[in-house]
């Protein structure tokens, strides 16, 4: 069995047991990872291929370790003209083993910001509210959709809601529509 997955931006194929390295995730060193963008996926002959995910397919992992890759040479010349660059870098890799490949079932795995953001802005809002409460102008006559990307931000600035200044308009509209 193996699987065709979008991990950290680049598309791997996968099977159990395997090591794996990676663009640099956030996650710790010997968390458990789930990638559920899985692309394609093969069991015992039967292939099924996603339009463009398979629904309730995943792909779960463990973190080995972060390290740093190879040393990679850059280097530009231009002939005749004296003109010659040498560069180098060295790309951060974090190296995981997929520990299995669910087929069916597999519940879909929310973004960790958001679940950050939504965790401690709700308890203070709840406090100040208690506190102060303030007057809210009506939801059903606004039209958000209708608003600029800088008004809504105000009005989330306003109703205090954090990490407004990295939200796209969706994103915006949702948290304000709460």
């Amino acid at each position: 069995m193996y699987a065709i997955v979008e991990m950290a931006g680049q598309q791997f194929k996968v099977a159990k047991d395997q090591k794996v390295y990676v663009h640099r995730l956030q996650e710790d060193e010997g968390k458990k990872v789930t990638f559920d963008k899985v692309l394609l996926l093969e069991d015992g002959g039967n292939v099924t291929i996603g339009a463009p995910v398979i629904e309730g397919a995943a792909v779960e992992a463990k973190v080995v370790k972060h390290l740093k890759g190879d040393k990679v040479i850059v280097f530009k010349k231009k002939r005749r003209k004296g003109y010659q660059k040498k560069n180098g870098h060295r790309q951060y890799l974090t190296e995981i083993v997929v520990e299995g490949i669910v087929a069916k079932g597999a519940k879909k795995a929310a973004p960790a910001k958001a679940k950050a953001e939504t965790k401690p802005a709700a308890e203070p809002k709840a406090e100040k509210k208690a506190a102060a409460p303030k007057k809210e102008a009506p939801k059903a006559t606004e039209d958000l959709s209708s608003k600029t990307v800088a008004e809504l931000k105000e009005m989330a600035k306003a109703k205090e809601i954090t990490g407004y200044s990295s939200m796209k308009k969706a994103e915006l509209i949702e948290a304000l529509s709460k």
